[in-house]
């Protein structure tokens, strides 16, 4: 019991957390002027620099802030490994209510892009949520470090088309591995949070026929849905109790923990949302003891960061969508490899993405 103690009480501490998840470097940006208040993380450069999003979310403390950002960043490095591009891992927050006309003055965001050119390319930005290509467009006027800027500025715009394009093959993959067959038709899919990510994948599950089931925070985003697309619209606390065949968490992450799992009534849990299991190796553990299928988030929510990717090395929409569609085979290869070792599909991700960067690490001390 001591032992624990002293491990939870070093875990809290900044370096605790960063002996934890790992991280090479962690940098606070600070502005009163313009009530600027960020962290960026960055986890693993083994690959390349580290990219990943900018996130804006009014967190109740900076201590939630810090374990959001150390969790996203994380995720990144597994997220662009197992997609085979050449990057490492990096995540940005920002403290602060993105629907308050302060967090998106130009003077807020140039003042941010100043913290990330002090990082000289080491960590890149790009959009998450909270944030859009006009964000993106302010930083941009402080540093090159940064993608998603509008098609206009030589970028390739809104990566949430394409984020929500490999979250849709993620599932209809899982779907082929639960059922044989990866038609979605008839299926019942309940989708948590009609954000960006969330609006583009309800459109493939409209074409497709699935009966789709939507929740969000904010009752705009529901009203523009339902206009859209035929959609059952379910209060946010009633999300876990509803009977349906595919659970999609698309807004936060650690929506599978204690108070949630032994709730849900689904086979397949497959969304866009980041760090979705609260504890990996817990919450992961008891999806399969209960044959529920869970498609690792990092892997199948990858096409965003694929996307961004091609911006850096040459942007092609076609590229773009050709090498996001890898997502349906590697998304079955994972299924197959956590069979084959008896272990969750989240573990088998990892491990195949931690594979990918102990090679890449060898082959550069080589050189």
């Amino acid at each position: 019991m001591q032992e624990t103690l002293i491990q939870n009480k070093t875990e809290e501490t900044l370096f605790g957390q960063l002996d934890q998840y790992e991280h090479e470097q962690v940098v606070y940006g600070y502005d009163k002027d313009t009530g600027l208040k960020c962290i960026i993380a960055i986890h693993n450069t083994v690959l390349g620099p580290a990219l990943g999003g900018t996130r804006i979310w009014n967190y109740n403390s900076e201590k939630e802030a810090l374990k959001d950002v150390l969790r996203l960043s994380r995720g990144m490095t597994y997220k662009s490994a197992i997609s085979g591009i050449n990057l490492g891992g990096g995540k940005a927050v920002l403290i602060g209510d993105s629907r308050q006309e302060k967090y998106k003055s130009e003077k807020l965001w140039r003042s941010y892009g100043k913290v990330v050119n002090s990082l000289n390319g080491k960590y890149v930005t790009a959009e998450d949520v909270g944030t859009s290509a006009k964000e993106m467009e302010y930083i941009a006027e402080e540093t090159e470090w940064v993608m998603g800027k509008p098609s206009y500025l030589g970028g390739s715009g809104d990566p949430s088309p394409m984020t929500a394009y490999g979250t849709y093959l993620g599932m209809k993959a899982s779907a082929k591995k639960k059922w044989g067959n990866d038609s979605l038709e008839g299926k019942k899919v309940m989708v948590q949070g009609a954000g960006h990510v969330g609006a583009y994948l309800i459109g493939y599950l409209a074409k497709e026929g699935a009966q789709i089931l939507v929740s969000d925070i904010y009752e705009d985003k529901i009203e523009a849905i339902a206009k859209e697309h035929k959609v059952e619209v379910i209060p946010a606390d009633d999300v876990y109790d509803v009977d349906m065949d595919i659970y999609a968490p698309c807004a936060l992450g650690a929506t599978l923990n204690d108070d949630t799992i032994d709730k849900l009534k689904c086979s397949i849990i497959s969304g866009a949302a980041n760090n979705q299991l609260e504890n990996e190796k817990i919450h992961g553990n008891i999806l399969k003891e209960r044959d529920i299928l869970y498609a690792p988030d990092f892997l199948i929510n990858a096409g965003g960061v694929i996307n961004v990717y091609l911006e850096l090395v040459g942007y092609s929409e076609e590229r773009a969508y050709a090498t996001t569609e890898k997502i349906y085979d590697r998304t079955l290869e994972i299924y197959a490899r956590a069979e084959k070792d008896n272990i969750t599909s989240h573990q088998a991700a990892i491990e195949l993405a931690e594979e990918r960067i102990n090679d890449i690490a060898k082959l550069k001390a080589k050189i």
